[in-house]
Formats: structure tokens, sequence, C-alpha cells
């Protein structure tokens, strides 16, 4: 059994359960233990576009610590957000030593200091690169025959250049997974298109319109349901369905699904680690329709 460090984040440990529920039981059938990080802070939830502004780098760099604390080089999350301010934070502090010193500084009383010794990991990289698909496949014992995926990347999974594991404009590994699980990854012209982020909150308008156009898009695809890698990507697309449905009368619904689940139900795991309940749109009739659930 493989130990793999896991850093879950705030938002998987709240409304999205359904996340991190998902991604323990898959990786379990894997033969990867996940080894939760302890002590785990918030990971600052974007990544401060200032260089100057030293202090958002901390809360980014207190996670890193934790893992060295651990005796551990390296770390896997599956939020794509925690991913790229995480990633990013790491990649700025190797970079600057003044930077890495005066965090240091800041932090020397309470905190073992850090020297840039950490490394860090996607799920979906760590899947690909070191699992690697040919061997995830060998333990598909419901193979996703016939589902139609568009596999939605958003903008934080593969962009800046530097923090990307996947081509910038047309990522795969999400469709390479897919096919790994015996299901049909579908055309996708907007899968790394911006759903919106932080706009839900202040300008629900304009997610409205970017959910309307985004699963539109998968809906004249055919697609099934849309795979999502973050949780404001999921809610964005699943919950704001309602306003995009008042926008446009003819909107189609979708599921969206995060990807660990589709690997869940895949790996044949207790339907308690898919954890439909918390979606907006049921994903139940759709799984059933393709036979890959007993709808109750």
């Amino acid at each position: 059994m493989t130990k793999l460090t896991y850093y879950p984040g705030c938002t998987l440990k709240n409304h999205a359960r359904n996340f991190d529920v998902s991604t323990v039981s898959s990786m379990g059938s894997l033969d990867v233990e996940i080894e939760e990080l302890p002590r785990w802070n918030c990971c600052g939830t974007v990544h401060c576009l200032s260089s100057e502004n030293i202090i958002n780098r901390l809360a980014p760099v207190t996670n890193l610590i934790r893992v060295k604390e651990m005796g551990s080089s390296e770390f896997m999350t599956g939020c794509a957000m925690c991913y790229n301010t995480l990633k990013r934070a790491n990649l700025d502090v190797k970079k600057r030593a003044d930077v890495l010193d005066t965090i240091n500084d800041f932090i020397y009383q309470e905190e073992t200091k850090y020297a840039g010794e950490v490394d860090v990991l996607h799920l979906l990289e760590y899947l690909r690169d070191r699992v690697t698909f040919e061997k995830l496949a060998a333990k598909v014992k419901k193979p996703l025959t016939g589902l139609k995926v568009a596999c939605y990347y958003g903008c934080l999974l593969v962009r800046p250049k530097e923090v990307a594991f996947d081509d910038v404009e047309n990522p795969v590994v999400m469709e390479d997974l897919i096919v790994a699980l015996g299901g049909i990854p579908v055309p996708f012209p907007m899968k790394a298109d911006c759903c919106g982020a932080y706009h839900t909150v202040s300008n629900p308008e304009i997610i409205a319109d970017r959910t309307n156009k985004i699963m539109g898009s998968a809906a004249e695809e055919e697609a099934d349901l849309v795979l999502v890698s973050c949780p404001l990507c999921a809610y964005n697309l699943d919950f704001r369905q309602v306003d995009a449905k008042q926008l446009n009368p003819d909107f189609k619904h979708l599921p969206v699904l995060y990807f660990t689940q589709l690997m869940a139900l895949a790996f044949g795991c207790d339907e308690s680690a898919l954890r439909f309940d918390l979606h907006h749109i049921d994903p139940t009739p759709v799984l059933t329709g393709r036979g890959l659930m007993n709808l109750v």
C-alpha cells in the first residue's frame, strides 16, 4: 500500500464533502493510502498577484511546513484552486530568497523554517504519472460504458503555464481518465473557460450567463454530465443552473460531478463515497439510464 500525503482544503471538509470522501475511497481502491496533512490551514483561497504582498504567501507556506514536519517531500490536493494557490506560492518562494527569508523571520518562534523542500502535486497529475491510467483501468469493476462526459478544467488547473501539468489550451488528462474508466469523453470547446469564479457573490447574473454558455456547450455535444476538479466551478455550474434557466428558458439541466466520484463509481466503492445528496442537479437518473446505478 502506497502512502500519499493529502491536503483536502477548507471546502472539501464542508460543501464539497463529496469530493473529499470520493477521493479517499477511490484512492484506496488503487492501493494508495491517503494520509491527511495534520494541522493544515486554508491555502489562502487565491494566489496574490502582487509580488510585494508577502503576507499572502504565509498561509500556503505554513502548509508546506506541515508537509516537511511529516517527513514528506511532496503532497497532493484535488482542488484546482488549492493546487493553484499552493503551487504558485511555492514557486514564488523558491525563486525569491528574500521573500522566503522574510516569511521565515516572521514565523521563526512558532514554526519550522521552510527552505523549498516540498513539491505540490495535483491528484490528476499523480494518477497519470505515478499510478498510470493503464494500471488504473485494471481496477475498474463497473466500466462507465456509454457515459458521455464533458471534462471542464476552468482557469486554475492548467494556468498559468508554470503550474500547468498538461497543455494550457487543450488539456486532456481528464479525458484520458474517462477513457481508462470506460467512458466516452465528448468534445468540449469551453472546457478551459472561466466559470466566473467569485462573481457568484456580487454579480450572480454574470455566473448565470457563464453557466448558460458553458453548460449549453456541453449539452450541444450531447454530454450526459460535466466533470470538474474545483468546488467553486462545481457550485457555479451546478447550483447556478436555476439562474441560467431563468436567463434562457431553453437551458438544459446537466449534472456536475467531481472526477473522483466517477472513479469511486467505476471502482465499485460504497455509495456512501458518492454523496450525490450534496448536488443540486441529481446525477442518479442519468447514471441509472446508463445502467450504472439503480434508481431507488
